[in-house]
């Protein structure tokens, strides 16, 4: 059994520091806005799959997460299934639903995600992304990456805390540098393209612009790496309702044209064709039967501006090693022919990384809708997201495409 699948309502908090509010209470925030938007309840929905890693992490909430945050708010008695994938954890949970779904076991289904990474103790939020890697050969890791260029020169190296997923960015961002020509000119316009757009996002973490130049003179975070250039450390939940075609002719509802989750597989550095990201980009094409070029409107997983060169790459948006010079161009910008990230993406909007997948497709389904206020994409019809999570070896561990299509 087989049937189609569409998104019916979505539902998001702002990114930000929440310090005063629990998981459960964002988590519950936004399903109940994802049901609202679909005109459903509680009762309505037949399981939930629900994403977290700061409950277990942090709260020490080890088993049963998405029953603790979501019961109080109404959701009891049917199953609720508890997901973690890394930062790929939103959208794992999506491919579940999407699956559950289509395979016939209930007529709708939720995914949730949800994490706040804010602490009083700085140290204890970034420590969260430590174990999103092989902990028993993290220093044979880090080591193998930054053997993939010629050592930085003492003056480039920096001190201080940060996510070790920002010196693994930095290796890879140096990798491609030295292999294609990429410059921190093209990182830096990327994470100025993304800053200016977050500006018209109510729901982003930052809402401030910032021009190439601040973006290259702002404090270094891991060589070629600045502060701007990177997601920041945020707290949020994002939901997404999914349902049978056959059940509603509401015209605000998206079709899932494809959804596809892989993981990663051992490759030579230099074969970026069998990247992880470029394996699930094609099958999502081939699942949804259209190529790159049908794409209108994209969301992808820029944890650094890093991030976006090298998934504009896999997506098949320009040849691999031309991601800079074609993000500096100005075609993934809103008024540009391809727009990217138009929500902001990780750098603006913020990466409560279990919930960032779903936020990519809250963005994507209201672009779809045409209700995008100032960074709507004129006449968007297909969209597509890219999220992906953790690293194992040279690549991501896990990647998502989902591709989505407009229904009128």
């Amino acid at each position: 059994m087989n049937r189609e699948a569409l998104i019916l309502g979505v539902g998001a908090t702002p990114f930000g520091r929440h310090l005063d509010r629990s998981a459960g209470d964002l988590a519950g925030q936004a399903a109940h806005e994802a049901l609202r938007d679909a005109g459903l309840t509680p009762a309505d929905v037949g399981a939930v799959f629900h994403a977290t890693v700061s409950q277990k992490a942090i709260d020490g909430q080890h088993m049963i997460p998405g029953q603790v945050a979501l019961r109080p708010h109404g959701f009891a008695g049917i199953p609720v299934v508890n997901v973690e994938n890394a930062c790929a954890g939103g959208a794992t949970a999506l491919w579940l639903a999407i699956a559950h779904v289509r395979a016939g076991l209930s007529d709708t289904a939720l995914a949730v995600g949800v994490d706040k990474l804010v602490c009083a103790d700085p140290a204890q939020g970034l420590a969260v992304f430590d174990g999103a890697m092989d902990v028993a050969h993290r220093e044979e890791t880090l080591a193998a990456l930054a053997a993939l260029t010629d050592p930085l020169p003492p003056e480039l190296t920096v001190d201080g805390d940060r996510s070790v997923f920002m010196e693994i960015y930095a290796s890879l961002a140096r990798a491609h540098m030295q292999r294609f020509g990429t410059t921190e000119t093209h990182l830096a316009a990327v994470a100025a393209k993304n800053h200016a757009h977050s500006v018209h996002n109510p729901r982003a973490h930052f809402r401030r612009a910032f021009t190439t130049q601040e973006i290259l003179a702002a404090r270094r975070v891991a060589w070629p790496l600045t502060v701007p250039m990177c997601s920041p450390v945020s707290d949020g939940a994002a939901a997404v309702v999914v349902t049978r075609a056959d059940l509603t002719h509401d015209e605000s509802a998206v079709a899932v044209l494809s959804s596809v989750l892989l993981s990663g597989t051992d490759r030579e550095a230099d074969d970026a064709g069998r990247h992880i990201g470029r394996r699930a980009a094609r099958a999502a094409y081939e699942k949804a039967g259209i190529a790159p070029q049908d794409i209108d409107v994209a969301e992808v997983h820029d944890a650094t501006a890093f991030g976006e060169i090298q998934q504009v790459e896999n997506l098949g948006f320009c040849p691999i090693g031309d991601g800079g010079p074609w993000s500096a161009s100005g075609v993934g910008a809103l008024g540009g022919t391809l727009p990217v990230n138009p929500s902001g993406g990780l750098e603006s909007r913020g990466h409560p990384v279990s919930a960032t997948g779903l936020a990519q497709i809250h963005e994507l389904v209201t672009q779809l809708r045409g209700r995008a206020g100032k960074r709507q994409v004129p006449d968007a019809r297909i969209a597509i997201a890219e999220n992906g999570g953790g690293l194992y070896g040279i690549e991501e561990a896990v990647a998502s495409v989902t591709i989505l299509g407009r229904t009128r």
